[in-house]
């Protein structure tokens, strides 16, 4: 098979109208809006070299209100798969022929699979959120009780719903505005059957720190900390050793703010480059069957983290 530039190049959404011939052949893509800074490529291209598939994986920037006319142009092209990012993950819920449950649940598609024709509509945030706390902490998230920061934004929503079908013992949500959590709590409320401790409070740090007592894992759903001038998540000193932290963010340019100090509180602690893994992982199994080259992934992204 001919190697691969891993990073690969990017497209434009008027391209796909007339996909340019590669080698190997684009078969799979990630599209979001902008989409220039992914790494998944990174990742997924040693996966398909690891297991001799003659196919590449690049990046495509498709523009808002265009999803579903981009998911019949990749069909078009002969496109396997799509993962789905930033701004898109609700436009594609509503732009394929089949969503999986678990998607429907969690109320996004971030990964679309194209089988004779058909566009099947997967979410791999939850699961692959379930796995790399497993992997990172060696714990499963049903044994803990956990504290998601920006709790209602979409990945904030992912987790919380997926926290709760994992049967986790006590769930915070914690929201700028804690009034617009109402939907999400009831929607809670009617998968626990009250079997999960549902709490919610503000962003500000005196409700935070109220709480952190009685918390295990903490869940940075918002995106602060991709900047370097963005204010502090929480209280000074107020992690213990014994907190688990989870900073979806990943910051190409050093660590958070927040997994800083975690560092400096003796706190585990992982960040959005593990979620990542773990969600192209499963999206990888989605398109393929079968496990996917983890390690092969896995040093694919760390490569892309050293040369950044």
């Amino acid at each position: 098979m001919p190697c691969l530039d891993v990073a690969s190049p990017f497209f434009t959404f008027d391209q796909l109208h007339n996909f340019p011939a590669l080698t190997p052949p684009a078969r799979l893509a990630v599209i979001g809006d902008p989409i220039s800074h992914s790494k998944s490529p990174q990742m997924h291209n040693p996966a398909l070299q690891a297991c001799g598939i003659d196919a590449q994986y690049v990046r495509v920037q498709v523009p808002v209100g265009k999803v579903k006319e981009a998911f019949a142009l990749f069909a078009a092209q002969g496109f396997l798969g799509v993962n789905i990012t930033i701004p898109h993950k609700f436009e594609a819920l509503d732009a394929v022929d089949v969503v999986d449950p678990l998607a429907r649940q969690l109320g996004a598609v971030n990964t679309l699979a194209i089988r004779d024709g058909r566009l099947f509509g997967y979410n791999t945030d939850g699961p692959g959120f379930l796995r790399s706390v497993k992997e990172a902490f060696g714990v499963e998230v049903k044994d803990l009780r956990v504290l998601i920061l920006g709790a209602g934004g979409g990945a904030g929503r992912a987790v919380a719903v997926q926290s709760v079908l994992a049967g986790c013992r006590h769930l915070l949500l914690a929201n700028r505005t804690e009034s617009k959590l109402s939907p999400l709590m009831a929607e809670l409320r009617s998968l626990t059957q009250d079997a999960v401790d549902l709490q919610t409070c503000t962003l500000e740090h005196a409700a935070i720190a109220s709480h952190l007592s009685e918390i295990d894992l903490i869940v940075n759903a918002t995106s602060v900390g991709m900047k370097v001038e963005d204010a502090p998540l929480l209280p000074a000193s107020s992690l213990e050793s014994r907190h688990l932290v989870y900073d979806m963010v990943y910051r190409a340019s050093g660590p958070t703010d927040l997994i800083q100090q975690a560092t400096a509180a003796g706190a585990r602690h992982a960040d959005g480059m593990c979620l990542l893994l773990h969600q192209g992982a499963i999206s990888f199994e989605h398109w393929f069957g079968g496990s996917a080259p983890l390690e092969a992934m896995r040093q694919g992204l760390l490569a892309a983290a050293r040369s950044s």
